[in-house]
């Protein structure tokens, strides 16, 4: 099947080129404007307790939302001076009805909380009008720049939630660009000294060009029936471009072997697609599945993730089988032009290097101590992995920015400067069956309940409309912290009072409801991606046992990556060297997204050997020399493959947003440890203590296998130097 693609490929390539050319078109034209398509936020779990509350509140009473906040500070005057009060309430007067719904001051509310300890600063709350959060942050870009002008003589800095999404998107852009404009140069320089030359190396970033381009199409598209988050974008950017030079890679690599044999375009082209192209595409089908894993969670974050890291998978898998196959069939002989001096290497090697090269060595080196090294190594990764066991998982903040950023700068004054103004609420629905006219009669012995809870500093009626009671209970925790967990809690052991229905929500209790989310879907997705995987792998390679023994490998890898993951971000370890403030724990969603996408790329890499492996090992029958020959041609590939992925997802480490440079420093992390300590060492120290026990299967599903599996013609395909086979199969018996 994948020769014939190679060869169509060959033959029809003006019109594949065309069509690649006509898609390009379209990603630059309207692809691009996904950037404006993008919803924000995304990380609460829908149709939950907390999210039922919010939602009964906003339909039943009214949004009393913080959408805002606009901080004033005087460095000569207090807020009691009247002076200080007009030209906070002229400023405030002056923005547009239609924009700002409600307005809070400390002159409107004569709350103490609006004021600073020092009496010379103090904030207003708006409201923005929209009904989505997409329709506010529009709102707020219409008069942001009035807000961030002030009144003359007061120094004026805007936060809020909207605010806090408007510089998390700005951010997500600019680390974006800035990944790219460190990233791109290396990874140019590297594939240069892979290839040896211009026109090769030039290849991988053709193909992830089109991964990026043809995901931001279909992201777009997604867009326009359902909310996609924006920090997909980042997935698309990561895993679009690094799958796409490793696809091309590997191609491209297999590709000039063939041809450096003799064979013609053609030949070379089918030979190729049936062995490297073949791979890639397993590769790209498992990598999909996993990431796809995370569309069984309802938060739209996660979901997110899921669409943006498939579209990338996909666009990148299927233009590494048809686009590049069609360009290096225009190419032929001329895809090694170019070519550096300081680089120019021989055409072909003597194939007895192939016996004698390093990896070939590192693997008989490995395979003659194999027990040694799983005894040192498997216990080496599971110590990095304990630091694990004691992750504490949280959500997104303001500490999510940059030191520095306004919106983040906003917060941590409030925390520190206004006396009460730390802290958080809690906010309870209740509804009347019988709704009365005033409230406060019937909820007063609740609300004294709710006081007597501990850390509850006061409870108060917020508003009261058709029926629905807004109760705010407030805790001098922050909705981060643990203890607020435990407020949230209590206050839903609170009996309601008789003749009401009650919710609770805010953000600690949205926080509550994601981690039970994440806990009851857990399995589901730690199933579904063990199972296909585990078929896919079958039914590449026709083995029971090697599909068991890759999930161990990558469980090993995964528990490492965790461990790192903990003792960076959570504990703080090198918070200066990577420029974060650690917030005590992980973001909840971050080791979801973690584990499919690792897992996904380790399968990657596990694949790869694999099929080359196998391929030796249908050819010769000897497990040992074929785990040798296996790792001595794709050793130098998957290492040069996982170097440049850890420079694409690395240059992420860079980001402003912490969430997202834990995604990209965990990636780096699990790459390093899978390509080198699993790949080059361990999947031979347990290949050669299995023998022939890798390859078993029950007896029926090898029959179904060698008739249905997929893998390479047993026939020595046309072109193919029958002599270097048998030569090569010589060096071997000695």
């Amino acid at each position: 099947m994948f020769e014939t693609l190679g060869r169509f490929s060959y033959r029809r390539r003006r019109l594949v080129l065309a069509l690649t050319a006509a898609f390009v078109a379209l990603g630059l034209a309207w692809g691009l404007g996904v950037f404006g398509s993008l919803a924000n936020g995304g990380f609460d779990a829908p149709d939950t307790e907390a999210a039922n509350a919010v939602a009964t509140i906003e339909e039943s009473v009214g949004r009393t939302g913080t959408d805002v906040v606009v901080l004033y500070r005087s460095t000569d005057r207090t807020v009691a001076d009247p002076a200080f009060r007009a030209a906070v309430e002229q400023d405030l007067a002056a923005l547009p009805g239609a924009d700002v719904v409600q307005k809070a001051t400390y002159w409107s509310s004569k709350s103490p909380v609006f004021v600073s300890k020092d009496q010379r600063s103090t904030y207003a709350v708006l409201t923005l009008a929209g009904a989505t959060s997409e329709e506010r942050l529009a709102t707020f870009h219409r008069i942001a720049d009035q807000l961030r002008s002030g009144p003359a003589g007061l120094e004026t800095q805007v936060g809020g939630e909207v605010a806090v999404f408007d510089e998390v998107n700005t951010q997500t852009e600019q680390d974006i660009v800035r990944a790219e404009m460190i990233s791109m140069p290396i990874v140019l320089v590297l594939l240069i000294v892979v290839f040896g030359g211009l026109v090769a190396a030039s290849l991988p970033l053709f193909v992830g060009a089109l991964a990026i381009l043809g995901a931001f199409v279909l992201l777009r598209g997604l867009s326009a029936i359902t909310d996609v988050s924006i920090f997909s974008i980042n997935i698309v950017t990561m895993i679009g471009l690094g799958l796409a030079i490793d696809y091309a890679l590997f191609i491209v690599t297999r590709f000039r072997e063939e041809l450096a044999k003799g064979n013609d375009v053609e030949t070379a082209l089918g030979v190729t697609m049936a062995t490297a192209g073949r791979t890639v595409a397993f590769s790209g089908v498992t990598v999909g599945v996993a990431i796809s894993s995370l569309a069984l969670f309802p938060v739209m974050f996660l979901r997110s993730m899921a669409y943006g890291g498939v579209a990338a998978v996909v666009v990148a898998m299927v233009a590494a089988l048809t686009a590049l196959p069609a360009l290096l069939a225009v190419l032929g002989h001329r895809v090694n032009n170019l070519r550096l001096p300081f680089l120019r290497r021989r055409r072909t090697a003597p194939v007895a290097e192939v016996h004698h090269g390093a990896w070939y060595r590192l693997a008989h080196s490995v395979m003659r101590r194999p027990l040694r090294y799983v005894l040192v190594l498997v216990p080496v990764l599971l110590i990095l992995g304990i630091p694990f066991l004691q992750a504490q998982l949280g959500g997104v903040d303001h500490r999510a920015l940059p030191s520095g950023a306004e919106s983040r700068t906003v917060t941590e004054t409030l925390q520190r400067d206004f006396a009460g103004a730390g802290g958080s609420d809690v906010f309870v629905a209740v509804r009347f069956d019988q709704p009365p006219t005033d409230p406060a009669p019937a909820l007063q012995p609740y609300l004294a309940e709710l006081g007597r809870v501990a850390e509850v500093e006061n409870v108060r009626i917020g508003g009261y409309q058709n029926g629905v009671a807004e109760v705010i209970v407030h805790t001098h925790f922050t909705s981060q912290e643990l203890p607020a967990r435990d407020v949230v809690q209590d206050v839903r052991s609170v009996a309601p009072p008789s003749g009401t229905s009650t919710q609770v929500g805010g953000e600690t209790a949205a926080l509550v409801d994601l981690l039970d989310v994440l806990a009851e879907r857990v399995p589901y997705m730690a199933g579904f991606v063990v199972l296909v995987t585990f078929a896919l792998l079958f039914l590449a390679f026709g083995s029971f046992v090697l599909p068991a023994k890759a999930l161990l490998m990558n469980v090993l890898s995964l528990s490492a990556a965790f461990g790192a993951m903990v003792w960076i971000f959570q504990d703080g370890n090198l918070s200066g060297l990577l420029d974060f403030t650690p917030a005590g724990f992980l973001d909840a969603t971050n080791p979801v997204l973690l584990f499919a996408v690792l897992f996904g790329l380790s399968m990657d890499y596990e694949v790869f050997l694999l099929s080359r492996i196998r391929e030796e090992y249908d050819r010769t029958g000897d497990n040992t020399q074929a785990v040798a020959l296996g790792l001595q041609r794709t050793g130098g590939i998957i290492t040069s493959a996982a170097l440049l992925l850890i420079i694409v997802v690395g240059a992420f480490s860079t980001s402003g947003i912490v969430f997202v440079k834990m995604i990209g420093v965990g990636l780096v992390i699990a790459i390093a440890l899978d390509a080198t300590v699993v790949r080059a060492l361990l999947v031979p120290a347990t290949m050669r203590l299995l023998g022939r026990v890798n390859w078993w299967a029950p007896a029926p599903l090898v029959r179904w296998w060698e008739k249905y599996g997929i893998r390479e013609s047993s026939e020595v395909p046309q072109g193919w130097s029958r002599s270097s086979s048998q030569e090569e199969s010589e060096l071997v018996r000695r």
